[in-house]
């Protein structure tokens, strides 16, 4: 497919569930996609729950060398020298350009802490289960149920209350200046911040440093916390789950819902969107 070169196109891709199969954590079904977009010199952006290292390692594999958002859009790091000009509002770190959206972790586990009196039994957070407890939540293995605890600016929760319980907990947190982000298996803690917000500053990045081109952008999820995002750019790519339905979206234009789930849906999608924008862009 041949792109029209005034066109800029960025895919922002949740991960769990999405890019990466909900059970085995396997991308294989996107690979050939993802190659394609390479070769195109489209960027995919990871914007996920997971931490800077998680990412980075997966990244790594992949071969990707664009930016990513963590912790459920807590921050996004952008390699240094990867834009002409550091982006206004971000911090030097690590061999990035970071811009923070939260507080960090000790924070919240600090506000955790306060108010787990009131809820005892009825939560354990990956701070609190530690490695062991987190590979039971999660199924991980040790080594990744690891790095999956070296978060930076939020925390996750895993609730076991009832409803009714899990609403004056969340009102507890956010009246206590914490935003929470309900996932596909648990509630993350974390500052006034989410995929959407984060997804817009990186967006907003990237048309200003290549400014002229139309940009389309696509964002990719399956679950609730990904609404954030998939209501924020332009077309949203909402994904099969074999464990939840879709997530409820107030849009209703630029909406791919895909057949497939995981990562086979993860492509079929994109497929499907990349054609979309080349026939709309050839009226």
């Amino acid at each position: 497919m041949n792109l029209p070169q005034a066109t800029q196109f960025l895919v922002f891709t949740d991960l769990d569930g999405s890019l990466l199969d909900h059970h085995s954590y396997s991308y294989q079904d996107a690979l050939p996609q993802l190659r394609k977009l390479e070769v195109q010199n489209i960027p995919v952006i990871p914007v996920s729950s997971k931490t800077r290292v998680e990412i980075e390692n997966l990244r790594e594999e992949l071969g990707n060398e664009h930016p990513f958002i963590v912790e459920n859009g807590a921050a996004v790091l952008i390699p240094e020298g990867y834009f002409d000009t550091q982006p206004p509002g971000s911090v030097t770190r690590a061999g990035y350009w970071v811009c923070e959206m939260s507080a960090p972790r000790d924070k919240w586990l600090q506000l955790l802490q306060d108010i787990a009196g009131d809820f005892v039994g009825d939560f354990e957070s990956f701070h609190s289960a530690g490695v062991e407890g987190i590979m039971r939540m999660t199924n991980l293995s040790r080594e990744r149920a690891e790095l999956a605890n070296t978060r930076e600016y939020s925390e996750p929760v895993k609730w076991f209350g009832d409803q009714q319980r899990q609403e004056i907990f969340i009102q507890r947190l956010q009246q206590a200046g914490a935003g929470v982000l309900q996932g596909g298996r648990f509630l993350s803690v974390c500052g006034d911040c989410d995929k959407g917000k984060a997804l817009q500053w990186l967006r907003d990045v990237y048309v200003d440093a290549r400014p002229g081109p139309v940009c389309h952008s696509l964002a990719i999820g399956d679950s609730r916390n990904d609404c954030a995002m998939l209501e924020a750019a332009d077309s949203a790519l909402v994904i099969r789950s074999t464990v939840h339905d879709f997530p409820t979206l107030r849009r209703t234009h630029g909406v791919i819902y895909s057949e497939d789930y995981g990562p086979a849906g993860w492509a079929q999608g994109v497929a499907s969107w990349l054609h979309q924008q080349q026939q709309t862009d050839k009226l």
